[in-house]
């Protein structure tokens, strides 16, 4: 089996023989003669043969010569970016002490015959300090000032409880990012509020304002009866004083109704409220550390290159440490972009991420016979090693909530560990085929944006974990002349093709960043808009036809599965599998087809598309065909799937 050539230049011998056509009627009108027979045409004709030829030959170039020459014009691939997420690590027992996990601890997915664990590592220390409470006081919408309760019965609210009372329960430091446990003693006089959804939010004073607490878990139904309520500490969590007394002040707060719920009829009696930390959480990254590792030794020649064990090397967590040994101990290297700048005892180097390869500067022959060396070359025989690099990356760090679930290293006290949110970030690194496509923009454009795809290339440069950019340009209604809108699609994670809606929102860093670079490239007079796309949600009602014998509930699955997966904004969807076309309409033929290769389907009976807001989750009316606006992609919306016998 022979493999597939790569395709350096698409044009043939027809094409070459056309655009030569065309390049002679431009630059010499007077030569009308283009029949075969004439002599500047069969000259044409055997240059583009020979072209041609050439072309075959530069297809068979191998990746490795592909890097090479991209090298030579200064492009490399962009590296896989490492998705994030929060972890919170949970305590076997209430912390008497403080406790540490240290930066770099490693956590994963639990492993599986078909797929390894999934690593992620901390990006910071966290530390987990005892908790207790010190004060515990009241204020009312009537009464702000205050009011102090020590060992003693008291109610939580006034009487009738109003949106704005607050029961503050001060602690005896601050707890930023610390999982808190509330355990509750109390009853409710009267009809108490619906223990589901109570008119009660929980916040902590993080120095400028109080922030929301996210809510673990309330066994409590909004201090409706006895019981715990868990409580994540935001990070910006400060020590303050409310009423005269210094602590880590939380509150209980009534909200006003609404969403379904109901009031408070009469206001808690709080008999007992003890608090103690539980848990912590931490940021962490889909990486892994690796801190020591020996490149070799050196030759003591320029352009030496070293590969480390691991590639490739991602940025962002940390440049990697390059020492040389010596006599006087190990000597610290400088990372450059390149050696332009370098004299003769300038140490550099040059990390190239994908191929994980570290190169010492070169040395080039002058004209008149000299030699210019643009930095320095560890001497022969020394020991040169690498610190502190990461390696990882990639869209399958983008996983689910709740799917890490393991630690890699065993931490005093911490029984298990969790994320409560999806990761996301993450995004597979530049193929050789796809710097191919941008060496030509990069060579033209030459860090100034002009055309769409300009600023789509330099954005993709800029903010890499994004998992898609697209760039409109004015003169519609939509986007008036002399603006450039760029829409980022983020990286999400998918469970059986499921994506929340919210994690298809780009974060307000990516988004700033993003501007900053286009900035800074953008022609004057040019406005440049980045933000999200429109998203149409679309819901298919579809009736199947199963085959003898089968499983309904594994057909009713995977077909919704496939639905996800279709209309799918993210790289995997749509028709060429690199998500949904900006703009595409949305007809029921294709979902046809979709069905149709669920496997165990005979047949689908029925197809029915309406268009929805994924947010308020209001639907229009049933159509065959949804039209998009050149803006807008598509989201898939609570599809409804029905499998009958044949």
């Amino acid at each position: 089996m022979a493999l597939p050539a790569p395709d350096l230049d698409a044009r043939r011998y027809d094409d070459l023989v056309a655009d030569a056509v065309q390049l002679v009627r431009r630059s010499c009108p007077g030569w009308t003669d283009e029949s075969p027979s004439d002599v500047g045409i069969t000259l044409l004709e055997a240059y583009a043969f020979l072209t041609d030829g050439l072309f075959r030959r530069l297809n068979q170039v191998p990746d490795r010569l592909r890097l090479k020459f991209f090298d030579l014009i200064g492009l490399r691939l962009v590296p896989p970016t490492p998705a994030t997420v929060p972890v919170t690590f949970w305590l076997s027992a209430p912390a008497r002490s403080p406790l540490v996990v240290a930066q770099g601890t490693e956590v994963g997915t639990v492993r599986t015959e078909a797929e390894p664990s999934v690593v992620f590592s901390t990006t910071t220390e966290l530390t987990i300090p005892p908790s207790s409470v010190a004060a515990l006081l009241t204020r009312t919408v009537d009464d702000p000032d205050p009011v102090p309760h020590d060992a003693e019965v008291f109610s939580a609210f006034s009487d009738p409880p109003m949106p704005g009372d607050e029961v503050l329960i001060g602690l005896t430091g601050a707890v930023p990012s610390v999982a808190i446990q509330l355990d509750y003693a109390g009853q409710t006089q009267g009809l108490g509020v619906d223990p589901e959804n109570p008119p009660l939010c929980w916040e902590a004073w993080t120095g400028a304002e109080w922030t929301r607490c996210d809510l673990g878990r309330d066994g409590t139904g909004g201090l409706n009866r006895s019981g715990s309520v868990v409580l994540h500490v935001p990070p910006g969590h400060q020590v303050s004083v409310i009423g005269g007394r210094p602590a880590g002040w939380l509150r209980g707060r009534v909200v006003e109704t609404g969403e379904g719920r109901t009031p408070y009829t009469a206001p808690p009696q709080v008999q007992r409220l003890e608090v103690s930390s539980v848990g912590g959480t931490v940021d962490a990254v889909q990486a892994e550390l690796v801190h020591d590792e020996v490149l070799g030794l050196s030759e003591g020649v320029p352009g030496q290159v070293f590969t480390v064990r691991f590639a490739p090397v991602l940025g962002g967590l940390g440049d990697p440490v390059v020492e040389v040994g010596s006599d006087d101990g190990w000597q610290q290297w400088t990372a450059v972009d390149d050696f332009a700048a370098g004299g003769p005892d300038d140490r550099y180097f040059r990390l190239d991420a994908v191929p994980g390869e570290i190169a010492f500067a070169p040395v080039v022959r002058l004209p008149d016979g000299g030699l210019r060396r643009y930095g320095a070359v560890p001497a022969k025989g020394q020991t040169i090693r690498v610190r502190g690099y990461a390696t990882g990356g990639g869209a399958r760090g983008n996983v689910p909530a709740a799917a890490i679930a393991t630690l890699k290293s065993s931490i005093p006290f911490v029984s298990a560990v969790e994320n409560r949110a999806a990761a996301h970030g993450g995004t597979d690194g530049e193929t050789v085929d796809e710097a191919a496509g941008r060496a030509p923009i990069m060579l033209r454009t030459r860090g100034r944006a002009v055309t769409a795809e300009d600023y789509e290339a330099l954005a993709r440069e800029a903010v890499p974990e994004a998992a898609r950019i697209r760039c409109i340009t004015g003169g519609d209604d939509a986007t008036p002349a002399g603006t450039v809108r760029v829409l980022v699609v983020p990286s999400a994670a998918q469970q059986d093709g499921v994506i929340d809606f919210a994690d298809l929102v780009p974060p307000e860093p990516l988004l700033e960043r993003l501007a900053e670079r286009l900035d800074q490239v953008r022609l004057i007079g040019t406005r440049v808009s980045v933000e999200p796309p429109r998203y149409r949600g679309i819901t298919v009602v579809a009736r199947l036809v199963a085959r003898p014998r089968v499983d309904h509930d594994r057909v009713r699955r995977d077909a919704l599965t496939a639905l996800h997966r279709f209309l799918s904004p993210l790289p995997g969807g749509g028709p060429g599998g690199s998500g949904w076309e900006f703009g595409r309409p949305v007809r029921s033929g294709d979902v046809y087809a979709v069905l149709q290769d669920v496997r165990g389907v005979q047949a689908v009976e029925d197809v029915r598309l309406f268009s929805a807001n994924p947010v308020t989750g209001e639907r229009g009316a049933e159509q065959t065909r949804i039209e998009l606006e050149r803006n807008s992609l598509v989201f898939s919306f609570e599809h409804l799937v029905k499998v009958e016998d044949h």
